[in-house]
């Protein structure tokens, strides 16, 4: 039985030995952080849930390469994040088989009037993506952290553990890049 006073770096020591029940300590320890920041990207509670028991999963499997020199529920939480990130992307482009979209913000889309503005924001749409991929994955973490996590700067900082100075130089550079390269095309 492991005390509640154990370090995260013990209990790890622990699961790594072959203690199972030993990660269950750590659930209990970071399941409120981790489904807060899944639920902050997401922004609903139960694929926040999903979400947050995919990056347990991960990191249970990843668990070795956990080094120790920083909190074990910051690197939970950068796991957690990517997760969800690719959680978010995925339900941004998911299209049910009979057709009907899943987002419903592009169920909105679809259902308007004009065929015209639909297509343009369509078009605009897949342009911001395809410019986003561009940018270097510095940029590209703070970028989807901020606007598609809607996570503040403290939040950004604490979770890639870079100094907010860090965190808001590669915002601006990636804003100013993304910027640049969609007033740069050709207007549809």
């Amino acid at each position: 039985m492991i005390a509640p006073t154990t370090s995260d770096r013990q209990v790890v020591d622990a699961v790594l030995a072959g203690d199972r029940e030993a990660f269950r300590v750590l659930v209990e320890r970071e399941s409120q952080p981790v489904i807060a920041v899944c639920r902050r990207i997401l922004g609903d509670p139960t694929e926040a849930q999903d979400s947050a028991q995919d990056a347990f999963a991960q990191a249970y499997r990843a668990l070795a390469t956990f080094r120790g020199d920083g909190p074990f529920g910051a690197w939970l939480r950068r796991i957690a994040v990517r997760v969800s990130i690719a959680r978010l992307a995925a339900r941004r482009d998911a299209i049910r088989l009979d057709g009907e979209t899943v987002d419903p913000r592009a169920a909105m889309l679809k259902s308007r009037d004009d065929p015209e503005a639909h297509a343009l924001d369509v078009e605009y749409r897949a342009a911001i993506r395809a410019a986003v991929a561009t940018l270097p994955v510095s940029q590209r973490e703070v970028i989807l952290l901020r606007f598609y996590g809607d996570l503040s700067l403290e939040e950004i900082a604490q979770v890639t553990r870079h100094p907010i100075g860090t965190v808001k130089s590669r915002l601006s550079r990636g804003v100013t890049s993304l910027r640049a390269q969609l007033t740069s095309r050709p207007a549809p």
